[in-house]
């Protein structure tokens, strides 16, 4: 059953709204032991019924060993394509880089779009050896408007997520166009709301929704927490949601973050 979202928010190609969704995806699969379950198929069907423009995706695998082994058997099997193809929607690009190479795969950030692709870059902000964290940047072109995407998945420590604020910061200035449109999205880990004025220093301002307070995405099934933000600079929210439900508190550890942005 495809999941339902909470709102309709206007998208497609369309619409004068810029529409974005952020996504922790726990590299498509939930629990452990013999609880172990594969959600990546499921989670295709919400990425879909998000309808965005653009999808900026953390956690998410090109490939792993261990779990295409542990789910050859079951009824639909881990996907031959890496997970950015395999949940790109009909008629949507992807982008993806690597973060972090583990034992048995890796996983990184993606990007998916219903709009053309330019470059794609990946910037690398690990500030240990224990997490190996980076940006993915790709240039979008919107209406005739190139935005500059950028999926970040940010440290558990807090003086690793001001090393990595900072350095996407300087970043922006050495590598984006002075001015141009920015959306810079993922999980920041963020727990004390504290990185907000580091984004700020980098000309970045977080989207709040226009009445009420920002809806919060982790942990899924109880959310208490705003770990999963868009930030921009030369657009503005219009609108934020956040699905919530049965079918979406399964598929990961985080909820989705949905955002209709327009250019100021």
């Amino acid at each position: 059953m495809t999941p339902t979202l909470p709102m309709t928010l206007p998208g497609g190609l369309d619409s004068p709204r810029l529409r974005v969704a952020t996504y922790n995806i726990h590299k498509g699969v939930r629990g452990v032991g013999p609880r172990k379950r594969l959600e990546i198929h499921n989670l295709g069907l919400g990425i879909e019924a998000l309808d965005a423009d653009l999808v900026f995706l953390q956690e998410v695998r090109l490939f792993h060993h261990g779990d295409a082994r542990h789910f050859d058997r079951t009824w639909f099997g881990w996907p031959e394509q890496g997970q950015a193809d395999f949940l790109a929607p009909e008629g949507y690009s992807s982008a993806y880089r690597t973060n972090a190479v583990t034992r048995d795969g890796e996983h990184g950030n993606a990007l998916l779009s219903r709009w053309p692709l330019g470059d794609v870059e990946h910037h690398d902000v690990s500030d240990h050896r224990f997490e190996q964290r980076g940006l993915l940047h790709v240039k979008v072109c919107w209406r005739g408007v190139d935005i500059h995407a950028i999926v970040a998945h940010f440290g558990l420590m807090h003086a690793s997520r001001v090393r990595q604020a900072q350095r996407l910061g300087a970043y922006l200035r050495s590598e984006v166009p002075a001015g141009a449109p920015v959306v810079v999205a993922g999980d920041f880990n963020d727990w004390g709301e504290r990185l907000d004025p580091m984004f700020q220093l980098a000309g970045l301002v977080r989207t709040h929704p226009p009445h009420g307070r920002t809806p919060r995405t982790f942990p899924s099934r109880m959310p208490m927490l705003s770990l999963d933000r868009v930030y921009t600079r030369g657009l503005h929210c219009m609108g934020m949601s956040v699905p919530q439900g049965p079918a979406w508190s399964r598929m990961s550890d985080h909820l989705p973050l949905l955002v209709e942005l327009e250019l100021t």
